[in-house]
């Protein structure tokens, strides 16, 4: 037997090394492009050799098999076994990885998902399911239903456990137009909806649904469960991405990023693409409005807070995605009728509570599109068509049977742009109060959250007061209200007097009817909320209640300032609960505890000071102001002061957002009013004082200068904006833009230099015209 020699120990440590670094190599040549790319382009022999040392469980085979039978013109038939094969393989990990809610996929957990993914099995996959549409010969391949719902399983599954294969499939135009086309096959249309909600959440640019072949004929064809569930893509491509709270969102970098783009953005492109087809926003109302039959006994009824531990057990999956497939299949006729379903023996197996759950994660997705429309660009349109086709109505009816049919388990409290994992039944409430806010804000629609009969209640009170009624009031369609005694504003009313202390529901629900009032004051608006004992329940929250959370103490201030703003009777009944020094220091503790929660209330207090202190013929204010301890505390000018200097003292030209600018505006009301009385030089010379006496001069009166000179910048380009500014003010916007010019010192008149901001910094310390950029 010949010797072996040199060259032969030097090629079996190559071949080692060749086996060793066979991953590595595939993943670099994923990478550059250069060299292996695919499992499916190493040697039959290699592959085996190495599966029965590191256990690739034959994934690496089956894909090589899977890639030379599944070539184009083939029969495509005869693969469905194989994929079958790989599903079964890793369809174990997505499950193990969902139920123990693992944050971060890990090749060591999901060994099988990163083989597959190694070894190029998501690029054949895709390969499959589209190839039926890029060829153009005559005899097409066919790929059954039962072959694409395992397909579309299998990258599901990797999307889950494997890190970045979300990302390259969201990559791929072709095949995410291609998941947009498949829906219309109702036998896939969960799996393939399933898939494309995960890839557009991560897709670096907005899908353009106007670029989607033949979209109307297609949302058209789905029924009403699968249009709800199309409503979770949809809330992908109608958003704007999450603003969050650094810096990069604050309003001087929004400004900045406005004025590079100055064409709608692609999710106000797509909202436009919705509206404009046919049917659309009228089936959405149909689906957030029709009713849900409760079952007969309390037994059957399933606590929707324990719904996670309910929904962990697989079996239970498994009968839901059953269900949803036997809906899909037999209410393609859009009926309501639900006898058919009623016999079938899955449907025993499901409590009747479960038939509403579903119905509520239907309804929050719907709410949720019709909210972000409202808040669009083409709110009117939406609103329009909102009000024909009678969401308002239809809610109000819903209301005691499903959507506060009892109170909820106290719940953390979730932003706009915040995830949640809260129950269906939290998630509904929280999605209808802010489509109320959205319904009701500066719009005149907002009385259709009224009934008949409460219409007629603010008639009366118009009547009765002397006063004209207001001409939205007039114009509001009686047909298009609220059914029965109480409208949805009362009965919002009613449940958030028994919320619990400590509910963030109370953020939402005061935002909601806050929006109801926003705008120009209206009397009877006010007179109509307070007779419902809405003030006395503020005051107990903010002074009695204990009540600790920011959110909800800020949104309890903001909705009695515009209860009470210029309302005497609000102040005397203000005056009427808080009638103690000890509670009204406790409500100032609160006050003062955090400005930028409270400042628009001290807005309100000092706009109605004004108002009421030329109303001095009118024994009824004289008697009130006499009395109340809120105003004779804000007519003492050392307290107006104090306000001032703290609100200019908390925000800068940085930080000004969304949340704190409201802080700039009500530090100009103080200043507009002082100078409508000829008093904006002495408070201009105290705010230096105040400089001098804290040890930092100019400090002050640098950044209100700056921030003034942000104020032009940002507001006089902003229509909506400056529109609220007036309206909610009753100062009319040009006096505003004037006040702001004079404090600059851009105006005119020899006695401006009195009332400008530059004239009380020293020299030494005056720092007015460096660029926003660089502060």
């Amino acid at each position: 037997m010949a010797t072996r020699g040199p060259g032969f120990a030097r090629t079996q440590t190559s071949k080692r090394n060749t086996r060793k670094n066979i991953l590595s190599k595939i993943r670099h040549g994923q990478i550059t492009g250069v060299g292996l790319t695919r499992g499916t382009q190493v040697p039959v022999a290699l592959l085996e050799e190495r599966d029965k040392r590191v256990k690739w469980q034959g994934i690496p085979a089956l894909l090589r098999r899977l890639h030379e039978s599944s070539h184009p013109n083939s029969d495509l038939s005869n693969i469905h076994s194989m994929v079958m094969e790989l599903s079964s393989l890793l369809s174990m990990e997505a499950m193990s990885f969902v139920t123990e809610e693992r944050k971060t996929p890990l090749q060591s957990i999901s060994p099988n998902t990163y083989t597959f993914d190694l070894f190029g099995g998501v690029d054949l996959f895709v390969e499959i399911l589209i190839r039926p549409t890029l060829t153009v010969q005559g005899d097409l391949p066919i790929l059954s239903d039962d072959l694409i719902k395992d397909c579309l399983s299998v990258l599901y599954n990797c999307c889950i456990c494997t890190e970045g294969v979300t990302k390259s499939l969201a990559a791929r135009d072709d095949f995410v137009t291609f998941l947009f086309t498949l829906m219309s096959n109702k036998k896939v249309f969960l799996q393939t909806a399933t898939l494309i909600e995960d890839i557009l959440s991560v897709r670096k640019e907005m899908v353009q649904l106007d670029e989607i072949p033949n979209l109307p004929s297609l949302v058209q064809s789905f029924n009403q469960q699968q249009l709800a569930n199309f409503c979770r893509i949809l809330s992908v491509t109608i958003s704007e991405p999450d603003v969050g709270v650094d810096d990069k969102h604050t309003l001087l970098a929004r400004s900045t990023q406005q004025k590079t783009s100055t064409c709608p953005s692609r999710s106000e492109t797509n909202q436009v693409t919705l509206l404009n087809i046919p049917g659309f926003i009228e089936r959405l109302c149909k689906l957030a409005t029709r009713k849900v039959t409760e079952a007969a006994g309390a037994s059957a009824r399933l606590e929707l807070e324990d719904w996670h531990s309910w929904l962990d057990n697989a079996l239970v999956l498994d009968a839901l995605m059953q269900l949803a497939i036997e809906e899909a299949e037999q209410s393609s006729t859009e009926s309501s009728d639900e006898s058919s379903l009623s016999s079938s023996p899955l449907r025993h197996r499901l409590p009747q509570s479960m038939k509403i759950v579903h119905e509520i994660m239907y309804k929050v997705e719907v709410l949720y599109v019709l909210c972000v429309l409202l808040m669009g660009r083409q709110r009117n349109q939406v609103h329009r068509m909102l009000a024909e086709f009678k969401l308002i109505p239809g809610l109000n009816n819903l209301f005691d049977k499903l959507i506060w049919r009892r109170q909820p388990a106290v719940h953390v409290l979730h932003r706009q742009n915040q995830s949640c994992d809260c129950s269906p039944e939290i998630s509904f409430k929280i999605q209808f109060l802010r489509l109320l806010q959205s319904f009701s804000d500066h719009h005149e629609n907002k009385y259709l959250l009224l009934s008949g009969q409460e219409l007629n209640e603010l008639s009366d009170i118009y009547l009765n007061a002397n006063i004209f009624e207001m001409e939205a009031l007039n114009n509001t369609d009686r047909n298009l209200v609220c059914d029965g005694k109480k409208g949805l504003l009362t009965r919002l009313i009613s449940v958030m007097k028994k919320e619990p202390i400590d509910s963030s529901f109370r953020f939402w629900q005061a935002r909601a009817v806050e929006s109801f009032l926003r705008g120009t004051p209206s009397y009877a608006d006010q007179v109509f909320l307070l007779r419902r004992g809405l003030l006395e329940h503020i005051l107990n929250c903010i002074i009695d209640s204990g009540c600790t959370s920011h959110d909800v103490l800020q949104s309890y201030f903001d909705l009695l300032g515009e209860l009470m703003k210029f309302n005497i009777d609000a102040f005397k009944r203000f005056n009427k609960y808080v009638n103690t020094e000890e509670k009204f220091q406790r409500f100032l503790t609160q006050i003062n505890s955090s400005l930028v929660d409270s400042n628009m209330l001290v807005r309100c207090i000092v706009l109605s000071l004004d108002r009421f202190e030329s109303q001095t013929k009118d024994m009824k204010v004289v008697e009130v102001f006499s009395e109340c301890r809120l105003l004779s505390y804000m007519a003492q000018v050392e307290n107006r002061l104090s306000f001032l200097f703290r609100l200019i003292n908390i925000i800068n030209v940085q930080t000004l957002t969304q949340e704190n600018v409201s802080c700039l505006n009500t530090s100009l009301v103080i200043l507009m009013l002082a100078r409508r009385r000829v008093k904006l030089p002495s408070y201009l010379s105290a705010l230096r004082e105040k400089e001098y006496a804290e040890k930092y001069p100019g400090c002050l009166l640098n950044n209100f200068h700056n921030l003034l000179r942000f104020w032009q910048h940002h507001y006089l380009n902003k229509d909506k904006d400056s529109t609220c500014l007036e309206n909610s003010s009753c100062v009319p916007f040009a006096y505003w833009k004037e006040t702001v010019s004079v404090l600059l010192g851009n105006a005119d008149s020899g006695r401006s230099s009195r009332c400008a901001i530059s004239t009380y910094i020293d020299e030494a310390y005056r720092d007015l015209n460096r660029d926003f950029m660089e502060l």
